[in-house]
């Protein structure tokens, strides 16, 4: 046993005392048994659309807390074939498709970051593989392969017994359990398909297969999931930092998911019973974004004089017309990651029964690591010998949501064009950034029934957890100048992609060549002091719940007591002059690590309370408080950003604080339900959060630290520094309509609106709004079934939302965004089934500008509407085979 897996051991052993002062209820429950609780695991059989919306519906009737879920259609079958857009179906979930998939999930007009995603009740760890992606705590649900699944609850309001850490909700992903299915249950599928943007084929393959003896005292389930295929992204992303430029530019990931999943119970006598879970999960996503420059400042007719800087003297260019007299130069820009992720969890669960008491233990590990193996850049223009690219001629249009690029002449370029030879990028441009989130839980809980008048049970329990997330980059130190290896360029390219949406063609780079071109050049690696984090917390939670119940109504309300212990280590901004053979990135960092520490605690509570008005009529209340720790993001000690990165002006350094509190919510809902035939429902809610302690920053510009940038030739930086301060406010009302008709039609609708205002002073943009956050999402699904035969059409809308991420990117606002799904099952015989699907068919761009306000600190093109990025919608097709047995 792992020496932090035996410490979370010992603290939840210590924790027992403060359940104790938090309730001292067990002691006295223990003689007042009041029913017999000898149970059963039952087999769950959940099949087809209509049963799967039953399901979902017995969930959230049966539940005390706000509860809706996505239950599985059948073995290997969610609603979706992306887990996140499954989760997008639920009334209040918006889910945020980042590089065509859905990665993040935002619950009720909360930033993602305020959901708590949980594996059967426990942290899952995760990271990004992409080096623009700020650390936060929120899972990447491109790593969980739906097939996987078994099903997901979204816990909308708190209760004592959740675990803490999301104030938007907590979502429980469900793995299937052996006792749950019949002895020698199997799947197989095979799925394939294609893109009208990633035009190349995609397969997957999928298998369980679930034993039980007869007796039910041993049994296991294996489950695996693979799938490969290209995700490409074709758009114009304009940065006009020179001369205006715009870039028409393809993104290509070359990418492959794998995931094993392990499950195994056994039961020695009646009372008690033992599971062990593993879950292992890939994703490899090497990219490459080859962006084409043109620059069309010079011949500008039109320009926005508000938005004025160093880059843009005399404003931003909204229109121009360039012909053959002026033609200007163009360059080929190709940044290459190798950059994966992995997640790996580990667990040991344990059941003890009597009558009128239950004994439930869980101690488990969880680790992810990610980041970028190596990221270099590969760049051809006219100072590139034997460069022969075409000069840019044609009229480009920024006045709309997009740009609207028209050449007058072939703008195609061929390997040829880009000279004979050619060397990597220097270290600039060349760097590693590995991260990993590592979490060792520990949990005990008791569930006592009791007969205190309308208490019917009690439950208390200890979570004790260790938590821990690094980064780092690493900056190459490249052999000296004579030994630099050139390559003939051909040998870096393998085909050619399309560029941008009017459809030239460019040399498609190839990953793995670029990759070991640089490596040959690279001589060693150096740690950037300022790019080194560790972040530790160690929390404590107890809580102690009451269920109760009488005539017409039922509920529970509690306590949850956090403690937490928390530290960063990092470097500091000292002005210790440079070493011999140290990189220019250390300048003025000092040599020896320093760690901060600090420390709080809170008391959650919360009530939850179901009225049956009548027998199918539910009035439901809840209230309590939660909390959303800081980001890690916010919590490094410092960061610095822009140095000699051949861009002048942009140095900024930032400053976190492991002493940051969470950010907390008082929340309520109140919401009517009306439940009728078989699984029909219709319900409407109002919630309310109001959130103390954002997290915000105090930005100070022009300030010297002791660094002179190369790029500038001056020490003037942009300072930030983390801060608690503000609070947020999210109101709004959600709807629902399930309804299932006698003759295999039926529909599923609901809507929610979301008021957010979030501290505008938090953000760079000054844009009062929450993350990802839509104030409407819409979804409506119509499908028809019977025992042969399935369709379903689903619409799902979202309005507009800010993006924001770190690096070069920034912040921009994301236009209002629908699609459109259908998917088509036959039943050819009871084991063989043939399936197919197409998303987003009506082909829906994503399309991003500036809403910044002219005055404030992001970059030129987030101003103002400037349609800084925008890409082609991409409709995908996939047949499957689907075996069950």
């Amino acid at each position: 046993m792992s020496t932090k897996l035996s410490d979370a051991i010992k603290k939840v052993n210590r924790a027992l005392v403060t359940v104790g002062s938090l309730g001292a209820l067990s002691m006295v429950a223990v003689p007042a048994f009041a029913q017999d609780a000898a149970s059963e695991i039952e087999e769950i059989q959940v099949l087809g659309i209509r049963g799967s919306l039953k399901a979902a519906a017995d969930i959230k009737r049966d539940a005390n807390a706000v509860v809706d879920a996505v239950t599985a259609e059948d073995i290997g079958k969610l609603p979706d074939s992306d887990v996140g857009q499954a989760l997008g179906r639920i009334p209040g979930v918006s889910v945020g498709r980042a590089f065509g998939q859905g990665a993040s999930v935002s619950i009720r007009g909360s930033d993602p970051q305020m959901t708590y995603t949980t594996l059967n009740g426990q942290s899952v760890a995760s990271t990004g593989w992409f080096d623009q992606q700020a650390q936060d705590r929120s899972f990447n649900y491109s790593l969980l392969p739906s097939e996987l699944i078994g099903g997901m609850d979204v816990y909308k309001s708190t209760q004592a017994d959740l675990a803490e850490g999301g104030i938007g909700g907590t979502v429980i992903v469900k793995t299937r359990r052996p006792f749950e299915l019949e002895a020698n249950k199997a799947f197989l599928s095979l799925k394939g398909g294609m893109g009208t943007v990633s035009d190349d084929f995609a397969p997957e393959v999928s298998g369980l297969y679930s034993w039980k003896d007869d007796s039910e005292t041993f049994g296991i389930l294996v489950a695996a999931a693979r799938a490969e295929g290209d995700y490409v992204r074709r758009g114009v992303e304009a940065d006009t930092r020179w001369s205006s430029d715009v870039a028409p530019t393809t993104f290509v990931q070359e990418r492959e998911r794998t995931a094993f999943d392990i499950n195994a119970q056994v039961r020695p006598t009646e009372n008690l019973e033992f599971g062990a879970h593993i879950l292992s999960m890939e994703l490899v996503g090497d990219n490459s974004n080859t962006s084409h420059y043109i620059f069309p400042d010079a011949n500008c007719t039109l320009r926005n004089d508000n938005v004025t800087s160093g880059f843009n003297p005399n404003g931003v260019c909204l229109k121009s017309e360039t012909t053959a007299a002026n033609a200007t130069d163009a360059f080929i820009q190709t940044w290459a990651r190798s950059g994966k992720m992995t997640s790996d969890t580990y667990s040991l669960d344990g059941t003890y029964e009597l009558d009128g008491f239950k004994a439930e233990a869980v101690i488990g590990s969880t680790k992810a690591e990610g980041g970028t193996s190596l990221t270099t850049n590969y760049s051809y223009g006219w100072w590139t010998a034997g460069s022969s690219i075409p000069q840019w001629t044609g009229t480009i249009d920024a006045t709309g949501k997009v740009i609207d690029i028209n050449p007058s002449s072939d703008q195609s370029v061929s390997v040829a064009d880009l000279g004979p030879t050619v060397a990597p990028a220097g270290s600039w441009a060349t760097t590693k950034g590995p991260n990993s989130d590592e979490e060792t839980f520990a949990q005990l809980d008791f569930t006592f029934d009791v007969d205190f008048g309308a208490i019917s049970s009690i439950k208390t329990g200890v979570r004790s957890t260790q938590h821990e997330f690094k980064k780092q980059t690493l900056r190459s130190v490249f052999v000296d100048a004579a030994d630099i290896v050139s390559v003939p360029t051909e040998s870096l390219y393998s085909g050619t992609i399309k560029t941008g949406p009017n459809g030239w063609t460019n040399p498609r780079p190839n990953i793995g060549a670029m990759m070991a071109n640089t490596l040959d050049n690279i001589d060693s690696f150096v740690e950037e002091r300022p790019g080194f984090g560790l972040l530790k917390e160690d929390n404590l939670s107890a809580y102690v719940m009451a269920n109760f119940e009488g005539e017409g109504f039922r509920g529970n309300f509690g306590l949850r007591y956090v403690q937490t212990d928390a530290s960063a280590t990092g470097y500091d901004l000292d002005g210790t002059p440079l070493a011999p053979g140290d990189v220019a990135q250390n300048n003025g960092w000092g040599t020896a690590l320093v760690t901060d520490k600090s420390s709080y605690s809170d008391v959650l509570p919360s009530v939850n309370v179901v009225f049956d008005l009548t027998e199918d009529l539910l009035l439901r209340f809840s209230a309590g408080q939660a909390i959303t720790r800081a980001n890690y993001e916010n919590m490094f000690r410092g960061q610095m950003a822009g140095f000699q990165d051949t861009v002048a002006g942009n140095e900024t350094v930032t400053f976190g604080d492991p002493g940051l509190l969470p950010q907390k919510s008082s929340q309520a809902d109140l919401g009517v339900e009306y439940y009728y035939g078989d699984g029909n429902v219709i319900s409407v809610a109002y919630f309310k959060k109001d959130i103390e302690n954002f997290i915000s920053t105090v930005t100070e510009v022009d300030q010297q630290i002791g660094v002179i940038s190369p790029d500038s030739g001056l020490d003037s930086w942009t300072v930030n520094q983390y801060i608690n301060a503000g609070g947020g406010k999210i109101d709004g009302f959600e709807f629902q309509v399930n309804h299932a008709f006698d003759n295999g039609f039926g529909t599923s609708v609901n809507y929610t609106y979301a008021n957010g205002n979030a501290p505008a002073e938090s953000f760079q943009d000054n844009i009062g709004v929450f993350t990802l956050s839509s104030q409407h999402v819409a979804n409506i699904v119509g499908y028809w079934e019977n025992d042969q035969f399935s369709a379903r059409a689903a619409y799902n809308y979202r309005s507009e939302y800010m993006v924001r991420e770190t690096g070069w990117y920034g912040n921009r606002m994301h236009d209002d965004f629908g699609t459109l799904d259908l998917s088509f099952g036959w039943n050819v015989t009871d084991m063989i089934n043939l399936t197919f699907e197409a998303n987003n068919i009506l082909e829906a761009d994503d399309v991003q500008y500036g809403a910044a306000a002219a005055n404030t600190t992001v970059k030129d093109p987030l101003k103002e509407g400037y349609p800084a990025w925008s890409f082609m919608g991409e409709a995908s097709y996939k047949l499957g085979l689907n075996v069950r047995f």
